[in-house]
């Protein structure tokens, strides 16, 4: 046991602030047992700090802000290299991050190809929830999210301020990557997004004809 907590101790030690610890940091220096046990007492001893479950973090202090704790995306992004899987936000969280609702979500689910989980930091739950390959091979930034946030709303419930503003995100994307994204997304959203960019595109062009007439 001694031995365990010395080793995680000297590897703590060199590592920075903020940085995130794992239990399975430490497989095959010791026992599950002994590696839980050297981590409780190095979180009493104010060596790290207990994030949520199987996840502690060693103390980042600022000397205007104070302690910092790692945000949620930081710890989704570290779980996911971890473990070696791959997330994307979905659901009312992939709406908040196109800026489509101004309601902050006390919830954010990300679908993966891990397997699924549910743990809460502070008073935010961050859900893994499983998916298909196909979901998780969209490559567009904006794209990937649009078609998230569609499935979450449907595409029926799509008001006229919110499909505007899909539109002008849609015109950021990569034209390639776009058109990758879409050949993946469910029937019924690659079916909205094509009659969206084809309708915006013919009211910009009936719009620009009358200006020059």
């Amino acid at each position: 046991m001694q031995k365990t907590h010395t080793h995680i101790e000297h590897v703590i030690m060199r590592r920075k602030g903020g940085e995130l610890i794992f239990p399975t940091d430490f497989r095959g220096k010791g026992t599950e047992d002994a590696i839980k046990k050297a981590l409780s007492r190095l979180t009493q001893e104010g060596v790290l700090k207990r994030l949520a479950h199987g996840i502690y973090y060693i103390p980042k202090i600022d000397p205007v802000l104070g302690e910092l704790r790692p945000g949620a995306e930081d710890v989704v992004k570290m779980l996911a290299k971890k473990e070696k899987i791959r997330v994307k936000p979905a659901g009312a969280y992939a709406l908040h991050q196109l800026g489509l609702t101004n309601q902050v979500p006390t919830k954010l689910v990300y679908i993966t190809d891990g397997n699924p989980r549910l743990f809460k930091l502070g008073k935010m739950q961050i859900r893994f929830k499983a998916t298909t390959p196909r979901k998780l091979s969209t490559i567009g930034k904006i794209s990937s999210l649009v078609i998230q946030a569609l499935e979450e709303i449907g595409p029926e419930n799509v008001d006229a301020k919110t499909e505007l503003k899909i539109y002008e995100l849609l015109k950021k994307e990569d034209p390639k990557k776009l058109k990758h994204d879409l050949a993946l997304a469910p029937a019924k959203v690659n079916d909205y997004i094509f009659k969206l960019l084809r309708k915006q595109e013919n009211d910009r062009l009936v719009e620009t004809n009358k200006r020059t007439t």
